[in-house]
């Protein structure tokens, strides 16, 4: 099974193995944290190097997904650019890519806490986006329902193998769903970690990304 499909306050949405978000109805994809221009942000600021291909991957799949779902509108929730100069220092290539799968739908830029979301590239930009019972930003709001946000790149481990992994994830429950980074070069935060469990109810559901959308119970760290 390529997506896992699941009810949001009346919505029914797709969760897809690529860590984008369909919501079918109203032919939108959503997803968070792309992070493009991560290398060059790291090779600016004298970090470690990184292999310069993160962009195009990113954009590969994100194509692939426009491509699987032809929505009327993609809503980027944030952090889409490593930081306000990576925007600026998008390869005439990439720019000339995203171009073109903005050509035709509804652009939306949602502010993260990395940029505000590329000036110069088309597209409208937002603080958040609310859409019928849905509300959209980066970063979650406990009080919040019907809410989609990213920003903190959920992952989850797991043994697979005889190996422990640890696999990028959505975070589900009857109020809220948090989206996995998309971008090829992000790190990550435990379910485990205090920040998710306290914004996620218990019973909530963590949907493994990769070859297909894997649900499983989301991990939370022992009691005592």
């Amino acid at each position: 099974m390529t997506a896992h499909d699941f009810e949001l306050c009346g919505a029914t949405l797709r969760a897809l193995a690529s860590g984008a978000l369909h919501w079918p109805a109203e032919r939108l994809l959503a997803l968070s944290d792309l992070h493009l221009g991560k290398a060059e942000r790291l090779a600016r600021r004298g970090g470690n190097l990184l292999p310069p291909y993160e962009t195009q991957d990113t954009l590969m799949r994100l194509e692939a997904d426009i491509e699987a779902t032809d929505p009327a509108c993609v809503l980027c929730l944030g952090d889409s650019f490593d930081d306000s100069a990576a925007a600026g220092a998008l390869p005439e290539d990439a720019q000339l890519w995203l171009a073109r799968l903005m050509a035709g739908r509804r652009w939306i830029w949602v502010e993260g806490n990395h940029d505000p979301g590329p000036l110069d590239l088309g597209g409208s930009h937002r603080g958040s986006l609310v859409l019928g019972p849905l509300s959209f930003r980066h970063i979650a709001r406990p009080e919040a329902r019907g809410e989609i946000s990213g920003h903190y790149h959920p992952k989850l481990r797991l043994a697979l193998g005889g190996a422990r992994i640890s696999r990028p994830c959505f975070l589900i429950d009857s109020a809220r769903v948090i989206l996995p980074a998309f971008g090829t070069y992000t790190g990550g935060l435990s379910t485990k970690a205090e920040a998710l469990a306290t914004l996620m109810a218990p019973g909530a559901l963590a949907v493994l990304t990769g070859k297909r959308a894997q649900p499983v119970p989301m991990q939370r760290r022992r009691a005592g």
